[in-house]
């Protein structure tokens, strides 16, 4: 093994540790805590030490690494192939636009790199012992699109990559969906993918393959973001132009992620324009964005290093357009406002070494007239970074975040709800490359404050101040044996606020049994610590806040001791990849999630949790049910999706289809959640005409079973005893009390809607663009349910057809 591979994990966990003793002091880890935390690490280290070395003992001899930028702008090109002609030597760019091939003989050689729309590069190698070769390698847009290129890059990215329940999404394929709005959104995109529920227009969550939101992780450039999306539902906080990939995982992710059970989104930016200003303007009748990026010191021939800039700013002034445009859906106006702020500085060294700095400010307000008002705000300061060291085929990389976020409602009388989460997270990850094979091991650390304030509907109030630490260690290797990939992994949490350990193994396989039959696995344990701070019951609620997992769980759950106070899951899940032509792929997948442990605020807390009620031996003791704030529940989650996919220069074509069951169990009933679809399709097309494929004319349809709701059965004067044994019920007023029927057992009707977009662009000088856009949402004025006022009988529904128009310009 060479000395590199020992020196980072050394000096890597000695890093760490130092930024920890001055990070952990405001979070009040005790000393025994933090000692325990050592000697976890330190296990892992000795773990992840002897697991390197068994896979290092062979003869590494040459190595070629180094980036691919496009030539333009200086922007990584991202999963390409860089082979060399005519062997088995090769590798696809990652996010960064880095790549290893390592393992390389003697010889001389042709280094090629090839990707749609871009000139093939090709150049002469010569590789001689020990030899490591660092290239910046650049392409040039070409005057022709191949897609016999592109169709090349994706098979060879399917045999040597698992990708089981996981989406890559570009900036490109966003736009190939209608944009409501005017403007191509990441939340739209994910609407259609395998396994992703959608709730609703206003105020609508995303679920994945059963998983809430809040066991749903969502990473930006390494910073988790607690709230991804606006209260509308159709636009996320991202704006689509600063985004250079996101890995969507619906389940059975690697060791590399954790701290959630169901699902990650793993989203990084764009670095900016490294060779000259550029941007994008736009407007449209539901808001406004501008983009700006450009260098801070150019990148030239004669120096390769540079500065770059990105900037972002998009708001939604809808509440005001509203007034104008969509009156006829509510006279007061949509009451729907936000406004996102993004900016990022990376310093880029000649040998492809670079460093972030990056910041944000998402805020949304919601104001329903004599109703409820609503509003949150999101901040976070972070830097990544990635190292190339000399000599040795390893990447280091790293990241250090701070975020915060508040959320507050007041409806009516009612008492005012808020949530406040505000903390660190950071991370220190190597991945050593062997070949055609990888080692990624690493650690991270987060610690987080949360603060919440409730009252259920029977007055209780649930309260909570909570500081809490995470430190993780993981390890995952990766390796190709001829037609088999194989993919084990290890991860170690340790959460010290609730002094539980929760060792996660985890694994992914695929074997290629020709090149258009493939089939794949993966499996995990996972485990998470933050609860939602709403039910998994409430079928329409804006109010998204965050707690700590609590530490006074009750003591048995369905007659079984509690071991532990995390929430646990268990992933599978099988798929099969088939083209049947060239430029069709069809992915298969079913998935199995078991919820063993989950932790839900209790909607049914009467009495308080101390004195008499809480005490066994006394006739007013009360069962965990009605006086603790929180309830343990477990559930399941199970089905397949089918996806198909047609890819042109023209034509694109997707379609999806979902069958999926989600159970819960309280230790009183079982019920199904409010998001339980039974049936879900998605249907994108997109097609480019015209001269130069200046025009786009792109649609979507989406059809629903109709979700689970609880029946009124009845009502009944609900007395409300203010003066105890004493009260008069002949004299008392008393309020309108609802009798329900069995929880969760009808379902709302059928759910579908068509969008349809149509998109010019004009080319203006050299670098210049306009787009203009037309784009009608739920163009058939589909009447879809959203709720029934259960005393008036009144029907909400979700948005009618709404038109947009929208310009953009590229310069």
């Amino acid at each position: 093994m060479s000395n590199f591979v020992r020196f980072p994990f050394r000096r890597g966990f000695s890093l760490i540790f130092s930024l920890t003793r001055e990070l952990i002091q405001p979070f009040q880890i005790p000393v025994t805590v933090f000692i325990m935390q050592k000697a976890s690490k330190l296990a892992l280290l000795l773990f992840a030490l002897f697991f390197i070395s068994i896979f290092s003992t062979s003869a590494q001899n040459g190595t070629i690494r180094g980036f691919v930028y496009e030539q333009a702008t200086g922007e990584p090109v991202i999963f390409t192939n860089v082979y060399l002609y005519r062997t088995t030597h090769g590798a696809s760019t990652d996010v960064n636009g880095y790549f290893t091939i390592s393992r390389i003989p003697d010889g001389e050689y042709t280094l090629m790199v090839t990707y749609l729309g871009y000139d093939t590069l090709r150049e002469q190698v010569t590789i001689k012992g020990n030899t490591v070769l660092t290239k910046k390698l650049y392409l040039t847009q070409a005057a022709f699109n191949l897609d016999a290129i592109q169709i090349t890059a994706e098979k060879e990215e399917a045999r040597s990559d698992t990708r089981t329940s996981v989406v890559k999404i570009t900036p490109k394929q966003i736009s190939r969906i209608p944009t409501i709005g005017g403007q191509p959104d990441l939340a739209q995109y994910l609407q259609v993918l395998p396994g992703v529920i959608f709730t609703g227009d206003q105020g609508g969550q995303l679920y994945i393959r059963g998983g809430s939101p809040i066991q749903n992780k969502v990473l930006l450039d390494g910073m988790i973001i607690y709230n991804p999306f606006h209260s509308i539902g159709l636009f996320s906080v991202f704006d689509t132009d600063i985004l250079r990939n996101a890995d969507i995982y619906t389940g059975g992710f690697n060791s590399q992620h954790g701290g959630r059970i169901s699902s990650v989104m793993d989203l990084t930016t764009r670095d900016g324009n490294k060779k000259h200003l550029a941007g994008k303007a736009g407007a449209s009748t539901f808001g406004a964005k501008l983009m700006l990026e450009g260098p801070l010191k150019k990148q030239t021939n004669e120096s390769p290093s540079s500065i770059s800039f990105l900037l972002s700013g998009k708001n939604s002034y809808l509440k005001q357009t509203s007034d104008l445009f969509y009156n006829y859906i509510d006279s007061t106006g949509l009451p729907f406002n936000y406004t996102d702020v993004y900016g990022k500085v990376s310093f880029n060294a000649a040998n492809g070494s670079k460093i972030n700095f990056y910041g944000f400010n998402f805020n949304d307000r919601v104001d329903y007239t004599n109703l409820a008002t609503y509003q949150w705000n999101a901040t976070g300061v972070g830097s990544n970074w990635v190292v190339i060291p000399g000599n040795n085929p390893v990447l280091m990389e790293g990241n250090f975040a701070y975020s915060s976020y508040f959320i507050t409602m007041e409806e009516g009388s009612l008492p005012a709800r808020s949530s406040e989460i505000n903390g660190f997270n950071m991370g220190l990850g190597f991945t050593y490359f062997l070949g055609k094979d990888e080692i990624k091991y690493g650690i991270e650390m987060l610690g987080f404050k949360t603060v919440f304030d409730f009252a259920n509907s029977v007055g209780r109030q649930i309260s909570q101040t909570e500081n809490t630490t995470e430190v993780v260690g993981f390890v995952k290797y990766k390796m190709i044996r001829g037609k088999m990939l194989f993919e084990p992994g290890f991860r170690v949490q340790y959460y010290a606020s609730l002094g539980n350990f929760s060792p996660e193994p985890r694994l992914a396989m695929k074997y290629n049994f020709t090149d258009n039959f493939r089939m794949k696995m993966a499996a995990g344990i996972y485990s998470q610590n933050l609860i939602s701070a709403n039910s998994d019951r409430d079928v329409v609620n804006l109010f998204y806040g965050f707690l700590s997992g609590p530490d006074n769980l009750q003591r048995e759950f369905d007659g079984k001791k509690v071991n532990h106070k995390l929430q646990k899951a268990e992933h599978i899940i099988l798929g099969a990849e088939i083209d049947p032509l060239p430029k069709i792929s069809v992915n298969v997948e079913v998935y199995y999630k078991n919820f063993s442990q989950l932790t839900n605020i209790n909607r049914n807390k009467v009495f308080d949790d101390n004195g008499d009620y809480n005490n066994p031996t006394s006739p007013n003791y009360k069962p965990d049910h009605l006086r603790k704030d929180f309830i343990i529940e477990n559930g399941d989650a199970n089905g397949f999706d089918v996806s198909l996919k047609y890819d042109s220069r023209k034509v694109y074509f997707w379609a999806v289809y979902s069958l999926a069951y989600v159970n819960r169990y309280d230790g009183l009933m079982h019920y199904v959640p409010h998001y339980d679809r039974r049936h879900n399709v998605n249907l994108v097309s997109s097609y480019r005409f015209g001269d130069e494929l200046g025009w786009e004319f792109n649609a979507r349809w989406n059809l629903g079973s109709g979700f689970p709701f609880t029946q009124t059965q009845g009502f009944y004067e609900q007395l409300p005893f203010q003066q105890g044994a004493g009260s008069d019920y002949l004299t008392s007023n008393g309020q309108l009390g609802i009798i329900y029927a069995e929880y969760n057992k009808a379902r709302l009707p059928y759910y579908h809607r068509l969008d349809l977009s149509l998109m010019r662009r004009f080319k203006i000088g050299e670098k210049g663009m306009l787009e203009l856009n037309l784009s009608v949402t739920n163009i058939y004025n589909r009447d879809n349910i959203f709720y029934v006022n259960r005393v008036t009988g009144e029907k909400v529904y979700q948005l009618p057809i709404m038109p947009s128009f929208g310009l953009t310009m590229n310069f």
